[in-house]
């Protein structure tokens, strides 16, 4: 984890809540300086501060304070750093970080930002907590002048399993087959799909030649998964999609449980044979 640094005079300054949100301007800056805005305040940091700006829940550890009140939310959830001459998002909680767009950035990876304003949200499961962002580029545009010490939330604890809904438990072989057809999402490839039953059945088989795999017998395994999860997760139905249906069904139902740390980055060892 990054550690907190001092603010270097003149280039890192406070932005109190009263500033409102990013997204209607900023404050005079040149041109690269980075915008930070959560629940209580925010930072401006210019380009050469070597600065980098830590967000979370705990607000006397973090710059930027987000989720407060969640305990699902990391105490430190992330940082911003400036990476060859571009400002970088780190997430190091375990919750994923969604980008306009749907893109998400899971515990453990990073994403370059935009010289422009992103929400982000941190997804947790029923809620989201926004995070304010803002690359000033070239003339700046105007604009206007708690839980902090409970534990975060650790969904693989013994008393948090024993909570946890009985629909949202997996065997060993749904686990095997969602790993395999969220593959692309979990190695953070750009604009992931899900994979094909075909795809699936000719991994699994070459993984696992004994089980005989066939397209429709993973068809099979991720459909009961999804109908069990449509109580408590969206668009899991046909009818809830409009025309073309494409991917819909499993993008949705492998976005949930990523949001949900069903699924996670780790889970890639299943197969590695």
């Amino acid at each position: 984890m990054v550690t907190m640094t001092r603010k270097p005079p003149g280039k890192v300054d406070l932005l109190p809540r009263e500033t409102g949100s990013l997204a209607s301007g900023l404050p005079p800056a040149q041109p690269g300086t980075l915008f930070v805005m959560g629940a209580n305040g925010g930072m401006r940091v210019s380009p050469d501060a070597d600065f980098d700006v830590v967000f979370g829940r705990c607000e006397p550890d973090v710059h930027v304070c987000v989720g407060p009140a969640d305990p699902r939310v990391s105490r430190r959830h992330g940082y911003i750093t400036r990476e060859h001459s571009r400002w970088v998002l780190h997430n190091v909680g375990k919750l994923a970080i969604r980008f306009p767009g749907s893109r998400l950035v899971l515990g453990g990876h990073r994403a370059d930002l935009p010289v422009a304003y992103s929400p982000l949200f941190i997804l947790s499961p029923g809620q989201e907590h926004l995070l304010e962002v803002r690359i000033a580029a070239g003339s700046p545009p105007p604009g206007p002048a708690v839980l902090h010490d409970v534990p975060t939330y650790d969904p693989d604890s013994s008393d948090n399993r024993r909570q946890a809904a009985d629909k949202w438990h997996l065997s060993d072989r749904e686990k095997l087959v969602l790993v395999c057809l969220a593959q692309r999402y979990l190695r953070q490839e750009p604009w992931p799909q899900p994979l094909t039953w075909a795809q699936i059945a000719d991994e699994l088989g070459r993984l696992r030649p004994k089980e005989k795999w066939s397209d429709k017998r993973a068809a099979r395994i991720v459909t009961t998964v999804r109908r069990r999860l449509s109580p408590v997760v969206d668009g899991l139905h046909a009818e809830q999609i409009q025309p073309p249906l494409g991917n819909a069904l499993n993008h949705n139902l492998i976005t949930g449980l990523l949001v949900n740390t069903k699924l996670r980055t780790s889970d890639l060892s299943l197969l590695d044979g």
